[in-house]
């Protein structure tokens, strides 16, 4: 085969799908299920309303719009984004940030957010309204896509954990716990463990898990429209803190559940289920939508992001090892990145000019 995707979650799937769709011949390998690590705990978010000018919102501009023109069965709704300011110092600066995104290409608009949302509370200062915010039902997606890559002649291969790479004249030798694959190129989209696949190649990336937990609701009347979230989840995501970090975001699904997030610590591959998190989300939410106060909880779940120390995720070929192609490090922006990542990767597989310049993304950059 041409390509070797390790990684069956959502960025594995977008590479598989564009490599296939222009012809490369792909296989795809993963130690679990399709979309079961990080693509299973998200919330499906493609924003462009948390992203600061650079390189980032650039991949997001792009990503929006190839995720537009793609074709699936996965609940794909341009529902629109509420940033919310509660005083007029935070209204100030999320102003000042939607004009420098605006003259990016990113479309804002200044609204009173309760007339987007009247079950907000009356407590706010101001918001900033982004029609380009959309969201996805990952699992969906990831599915979907590498359907629509299988049909195009990939190879999908599950329960088959990574054990070691080794390059062989032109071919890379794959060594699973299921037998040996080979390919010429090998794509590193496997997410948290990321930085565990680049060092099989011998060319480190510091891609570390973030924990986060999700809280969903019993399913209710369409009473939150939009994806809703505090001015300070910005600042959050951009946080290097290795603490407990919750700002809160909500957002309604097709389902009539309401999706509560979002937390941020680095606490290594800890599982541990922790109440008192649950217990601060819930209150932000309730802050923010004091309706929630008599809506039961379904359940609570949590996932890792792929967290990369400068907040960018780790995209191209890499130098010290050239039949390696990284894609992963997009910590909780994995989702919406995904699309542009996989059209990219497989630009530069085939000797095409990328539509961005991949050297914000360079894998050795940590050097």
């Amino acid at each position: 085969m041409d390509v070797l995707v390790i990684g069956a979650g959502m960025v594995g799937a977008a590479c598989a799908y564009y490599c296939a769709t222009v012809g490369l011949g792909v296989g795809v390998v993963d130690r679990g299920a399709v979309a079961s690590g990080t693509t299973s705990a998200g919330e499906g978010n493609i924003l462009v309303s948390d992203k600061d000018p650079g390189p980032e919102l650039d991949l997001a501009l792009l990503s929006v719009r190839l995720w537009a023109e793609l074709d699936g069965d996965f609940e794909l709704e341009a529902k629109g984004g509420v940033v919310v300011a509660r005083t007029p110092e935070a209204l100030a600066g999320l102003t000042e940030l939607a004009a420098k995104q605006r003259a990016c290409g990113v479309v804002t608009e200044t609204v009173d957010p309760r007339e987007l949302e009247p079950c907000l509370t009356p407590d706010v200062a101001g918001g900033v309204f982004y029609p380009q915010d959309t969201q996805v039902q990952p699992m969906l997606a990831a599915a979907s896509l590498l359907r629509a890559a299988r049909a195009r002649g990939a190879v999908v291969r599950t329960g088959a954990e990574v054990l070691e790479l080794r390059r062989d004249k032109d071919i890379t030798r794959v060594r699973t716990s299921a037998g040996e694959l080979s390919a010429r190129w090998v794509v590193n989209a496997a997410g948290t463990w990321g930085g565990a696949v680049a060092m099989l190649a011998g060319a480190p990336v510091p891609v570390l898990p973030r924990r986060g937990f999700i809280l969903v609701t019993e399913p209710l009347p369409p009473l939150v429209r939009h994806k809703v979230y505090s001015a300070d989840y910005v600042a959050n995501v951009a946080s290097d803190d290795a603490g407990l970090e919750t700002s809160v975001v909500v957002e309604g699904t097709r389902a009539g559940t309401v999706l509560i997030g979002a937390s941020r610590e680095r606490v290594g591959f800890d599982r541990t289920f922790s109440l008192p998190v649950v217990r601060k989300l819930a209150a932000q939410a309730v802050d923010l939508f004091p309706f929630l106060a008599e809506v039961n909880l379904l359940r609570g779940y949590l996932g890792f992001r792929p967290y990369c120390p400068d907040h960018l995720p780790v995209i191209g070929p890499d130098p010290r090892v050239p039949w390696l192609v990284h894609a992963c490090g997009h910590e909780g922006a994995g989702i919406g990145l995904a699309a542009a990542t996989g059209h990219l990767v497989a630009q530069t597989l085939t000797g095409a000019t990328p539509d961005l310049d991949l050297t914000p993304f360079r894998p050795d950059r940590f050097a």
